[in-house]
């Protein structure tokens, strides 16, 4: 792969907050918004409309 023209993967949180739900992983995606995380330390958060807590995945 050539150098420098990959994305950077960071630490993220996604949190729905109408679940009051978070988890943190690895995106591209970042915000300016950010949150003191349970380990002490800060990340950028993403707010999400939907997620697993909120919208279960099979409402068969």
């Amino acid at each position: 792969m050539k150098p420098g023209i990959q994305p950077d993967y960071h630490p993220v949180v996604f949190r729905d907050p109408t679940a009051d739900f978070a988890f943190l992983t690895r995106s591209t995606a970042t915000s300016n918004d950010t949150i003191e995380w349970e380990d002490g330390n800060t990340y950028p958060v993403i707010n999400v409309d939907v997620s697993s807590a909120s919208h279960p995945f099979y409402t068969g």
